[in-house]
C-alpha cells in the first residue's frame, strides 16, 4: 500500500460531462478520497482547470500563450478551492494552496505541504508552477518530488491504462501492464507531456495511469497496480 499519493485530476472529471461541476461525482469523489484517509494513505492533489478554461482553446480565440496560460493557472485555483469546499462539507481536512500569491487561498511552500500531508490535511495544489508554458503534468510530478509521494496517480477519463495504439479506433490495440519513462518517449506516447517525463524519469517517481470513472477505481489504485499501467 502507498503511504503518500498524489492524484492527479483533470478539471473536465470535476464537471463529468454534465457542466463545470457535477454535485454527484463530487459527493462520491470526496467520500472516495475520505475512505482513502481513513485507510492511513496520505494524498496530495493537482487539479486542472478545462472544465473552467483550456489555454489552447483561449490561444485559438487569439491570446498569447503566456495571458491564456495565466488564465488556465488562475482557474486551477478556482478548482482546488472548490474541492477543498467539497471535501471540508464530508467532513474530510483539507487545505487548497496555491502557487500564485493570491489572498482567496494560502501560499504553496513545500515544506508547509508537507506538515499539513503528515497532519492529515488532504493537500490540493492550485496555480500550476506559477509559470507559463508548464503543464499541469509537469506540476504533478513537481509536487511530488517536493512531497515525497511515493506515487502519482494519473486519473483518466474513460481509459484504462497506456495502449500501444488508440483503442478507441484499433481493436487489436494492447495494453501495458508496465512501462520505463524511455519506453514512454521513445514510442511517442502521449501520457503526460515531455517535460514532466523526462523530469519523473530523473528523480524516479512512479506513475499509475489508471481510469477513474470506475466506481472506487482511485481507492483500488491505492492497492492494486494491474488496474492500469504503471510507469517507472
Amino acid at each position: 500500500m502507498y503511504k503518500r499519493v498524489l492524484l492527479k485530476l483533470s478539471g473536465e472529471a470535476l464537471g463529468n460531462g454534465k457542466g463545470i461541476y457535477d454535485p454527484e461525482y463530487l459527493d462520491g469523489l470526496a467520500e472516495e478520497i475520505k475512505d482513502i484517509v481513513a485507510g492511513g494513505t496520505e494524498v496530495a492533489i493537482v487539479v486542472g482547470g478545462g472544465n473552467l478554461i483550456r489555454g489552447r482553446i483561449l490561444e485559438n480565440m487569439g491570446f498569447e500563450r503566456v495571458s491564456a496560460d495565466r488564465m488556465g493557472m488562475l482557474s486551477t485555483v478556482m478548482n482546488a478551492i472548490a474541492l477543498e469546499a467539497v471535501l471540508a462539507d464530508h467532513n474530510v481536512k483539507a487545505k487548497a494552496l496555491s502557487a500564485l500569491d493570491v489572498e482567496v487561498c494560502e501560499k504553496y511552500d513545500p515544506k508547509t505541504s508537507n506538515d499539513y500531508l503528515k497532519e492529515g490535511y488532504v493537500t490540493i495544489f492550485g496555480g500550476g508552477v506559477s509559470q507559463p508554458y508548464f503543464s499541469t503534468d509537469s506540476t504533478a510530478i513537481l509536487r511530488a518530488i517536493e512531497n515525497k509521494c511515493d506515487v502519482v496517480l494519473l486519473a483518466k477519463n474513460g481509459t484504462d491504462g497506456v495502449y500501444d495504439k488508440d483503442p478507441g479506433l484499433y481493436k487489436d490495440a494492447k495494453r501495458y501492464s508496465e512501462l520505463s519513462y524511455d519506453e514512454l518517449l521513445e514510442k511517442g506516447l502521449k501520457v503526460i507531456d515531455l517535460t514532466a517525463a523526462a523530469m519523473a524519469k530523473e528523480y524516479g517517481i512512479e506513475s499509475l495511469v489508471f481510469n477513474m470513472n470506475d466506481k472506487g477505481n482511485i481507492k483500488k489504485a491505492i492497492n492494486d497496480k494491474s488496474i492500469g499501467t504503471i510507469i517507472r
